[in-house]
């Protein structure tokens, strides 16, 4: 339970930086699901990290709002 809780809890924080980057650079949610050619529900469910959302699409996400998503193993 605890790598699950520590797993989801890492996707939000991806998805509160995401968010915030949105907010800096005034891109709405309609535009980044453009950007990323999917629906605008699709990117609520990543920035509000619900259901099964891959670091692939947190990548194209963060890709898309300036930033660049790092995975490591420590």
């Amino acid at each position: 339970i605890c790598k699950a809780a520590k797993a989801e809890a890492v996707t939000r924080v991806i998805s509160w930086q995401i968010a915030e980057e949105m907010r800096k650079r005034g891109i709405t949610k309609t535009q980044l699901a453009e950007q990323m050619h999917t629906s605008r529900a699709q990117v609520d469910r990543i920035l509000n990290a619900k259901g099964n959302v891959t670091i692939e699409t947190l990548q194209r996400a963060a890709e898309l709002v300036g930033r660049e998503l790092r995975i490591e193993l420590v």
